[in-house]
């Protein structure tokens, strides 16, 4: 019968009846390897009344016990991280050393929260007026809740529950109903670190989950990550019914190489950025742009290495790319090298025909594949293929190449290969993307930084972690105070205005 994965609401697995089931795929075999409830209205109103009924609670409880139980969940994470790793890698498909990676960004953001009683500070000013004194103060928003996508089922979501908790707020999490195993270990952890049943819950489930988290009274923000459309729909049906919405939209990342750039980085940084993670994650690079006259020596280095670039099972630790999440995103991904060459480009690297170890059996296998002589008017340019698709687009010079970045709709990340640092100075300076790589392709920034895109990358004013996080689980609260010494009270007893002149 395989794993049941069903919700985690007031501190413990969900024991009701589900009312819809769906399926848990080995994306390695294709085999259905478990179930996962999804939920309805009652399984998100449940969780929402738990969430709300322990915030008033851990709101109150001290900085300093909020960051022994987030110190009791890093160490148990660390020292879970192989077997959270390995459920990821057996439900998403990725490669073991990935989802390794991905744990240890996601601990990451982990390490940041400890710090939150320096970051929640607030200001103070003294005097202002005679006797009188003004500071802010940082306080939690109530009820939180994450919707999180199928590509990164523990980093992401640790991009937003640990710093939301650390804040004093309570956090129902949505994962992807496509790998949900991972949530289920890390609320195990975080109720064996002593976190107060309520304040971290699961929902698993589809649209009709997060629906009904968006329109749910008891719901104060809604943080996602995911594509452009649903980022869109996230942003303004949680908008519509008053809560403060973070949504993280989709990307084309563009990599510019630069005719003084080294030429055997770019090309094995194109093949590490474009086909880690099977190209299913949103700072992918899908869109290398060769200023020329780089173009066919550049391609010709990244073919010869896409060539031995090693594709089989997550758990076989001589693969360095695994398949794709589920059969029909494979599909959908394919369909683009036929489009792709149907209108104008060049098939350099066939995924189709890219062996497989162990000969893949059913599994849901495309192997990396590059296009060549694209053009921005093409759909393998235009859409967010999110897979192991690299496509390579040529023009004349720098000028050309940041003109084609800044009029791409999105403006996730990007990165310029040189050796110029005038060149790269002004690539930064001018370039109109969220998050910027000189000489690094995958510019994710660290947990203290804040993670976001610009244009259609991000629906909402604030980016994930960092302090912009801190920002977005919190809201200002100024206070005006003074306090007179009876002795000093001015005669009349009676106090007709702020006393702007001291």
């Amino acid at each position: 019968m395989g794993k049941h994965v069903t919700h985690w609401i007031g501190g413990r697995r969900h024991e009701g009846p589900a009312g819809r089931r769906g399926s848990i795929h080995n994306p390695a075999s294709g085999e259905v390897s478990g179930t996962v409830d999804l939920a309805g209205p009652e399984e998100v109103d449940a969780a929402v009344a738990a969430a709300g009924a322990a915030f008033p609670a851990w709101r109150d409880t001290s900085l300093s016990r909020r960051v022994q139980i987030l110190f009791r969940f890093r160490e148990l994470l660390n020292a879970e991280r192989d077997g959270l790793a390995a459920a990821v890698s057996a439900e998403h498909g990725k490669v073991f050393s990935d989802a390794q990676g991905e744990v240890a960004r996601g601990l990451e953001v982990v390490d940041f929260a400890c710090g939150i009683p320096h970051l929640l500070k607030g200001g103070f000013s003294e005097n202002v007026s005679t006797g009188v004194d003004s500071y802010s103060i940082l306080q939690p928003l109530g009820v939180v809740a994450g919707v999180t996508p199928f590509n990164f089922p523990a980093m992401v979501p640790m991009w937003m529950f640990p710093v939301a908790i650390a804040c004093g707020n309570a956090f129902v999490l949505k994962p992807s109903e496509k790998d949900p195993s991972a949530s289920l270990l890390i609320a195990d952890l975080w109720a064996r670190a002593g976190l107060p049943e309520g304040v971290f819950s699961v929902v698993q489930g589809d649209r009709e989950a997060v629906d009904a988290l968006l329109a749910h009274p008891g719901v104060a923000a809604v943080s996602f990550v995911g594509s452009t459309p649903v980022a869109r729909h996230i942003y303004r049906t949680a908008a519509e019914h008053g809560k403060r919405v973070q949504a993280l939209g989709g990307a084309k990342n563009h990599m510019v190489v630069l005719p003084d750039a080294d030429l055997d980085l770019a090309a094995d940084q194109a093949v590490s950025a474009g086909f880690g993670s099977a190209g299913e994650r949103c700072m992918a690079i899908s869109a290398v742009v060769a200023v020329d006259p780089v173009g066919d020596e550049l391609v010709a280095r990244v073919k010869e290495r896409v060539s031995r670039l090693r594709v089989g099972p997550g758990d076989d630790e001589r693969s360095e790319m695994g398949p794709l999440v589920t059969r029909e995103h494979r599909d959908k991904v394919a369909s683009y090298l036929e489009s792709g060459v149907r209108e104008g480009a060049s098939l350099v690297a066939d995924g189709r025909v890219h062996p497989v170890l162990g000969g893949g059996g059913d599994g849901f296998w495309l192997g990396p594949t590059i296009l060549d002589h694209v053009g921005p008017e093409m759909s393998c340019y235009r859409d967010e293929i999110f897979g192991p698709v690299l496509s390579v687009l040529r023009v004349p010079d720098y000028d050309a190449a940041v003109q084609l970045v800044n009029d791409n709709p999105y403006g996730n990340g990007t990165a310029i290969f040189t050796n110029d640092g005038g060149a790269a100075r002004r690539f930064q300076n001018e370039v109109e993307v969220g998050m910027v790589g000189i000489n690094v392709p995958i510019p994710v920034p660290m947990a203290y930084y804040s993670f976001g895109g610009w244009k259609q990358s991000l629906f909402g004013d604030s980016h994930a972690h960092g302090t912009e996080g801190v920002h977005f689980y919190t809201r200002t609260k100024a206070v005006t105070a003074r306090w007179t010494d009876p002795g000093s009270r001015p005669a009349g007893g009676v106090d007709l205005g702020f006393p702007v002149n001291g």
